[in-house]
């Protein structure tokens, strides 16, 4: 079982993350509803669990594919549906960004495995009504 304690940190909205294996983690709100800004929102840190689920999922398969991946990156941009409570994610584009000796044909059967079947990040966001695209930019070196 996981275990996550959160802890406020400042008389405002400020709130500290940490792990069973203390590694910690920032959240905060807007300046617009009383925060200072000085951490991630708790439904971006959501956004950032999909990147590093799916993440984990394509480096893991290319390496079993003795794909060379200098570097990679993601951008990853959501949509919120408007003027609902709660405000759940509707729309979620990832850009998968590769730098190596990498198959495009491979890059891209590893992103969709990684989506479409083993990030529970993104099957909790799909379970919830959310549609997530991606698309793969490669790079050589």
């Amino acid at each position: 079982m996981a275990r996550i304690l959160i802890k406020r940190v400042d008389d405002a909205y400020k709130f500290e993350a940490t792990d069973e294996n203390g590694h910690t983690g920032q959240m905060d709100a807007a300046e617009a509803i009383g925060g200072h800004n000085t951490g991630f929102r708790p439904m971006q840190a959501l956004l950032m669990g999909l990147g590093g689920c799916s993440g984990v999922d394509i480096v893991s398969i290319l390496k079993k594919q003795r794909q060379e991946l200098v570097s990679f990156n993601m951008v990853i941009d959501g949509e919120r549906e408007p003027d609902k409570e709660p405000s759940l994610w509707k729309y979620v584009h990832i850009l998968f960004q590769f730098t190596g000796n990498i198959d495009p044909e491979k890059a891209k059967k590893a992103c969709s495995l990684s989506i479409d079947k083993y990030c529970s990040v993104a099957a909790t966001l799909r379970a919830a009504g959310c549609t997530i695209e991606w698309d793969i930019e490669i790079k050589e070196v």
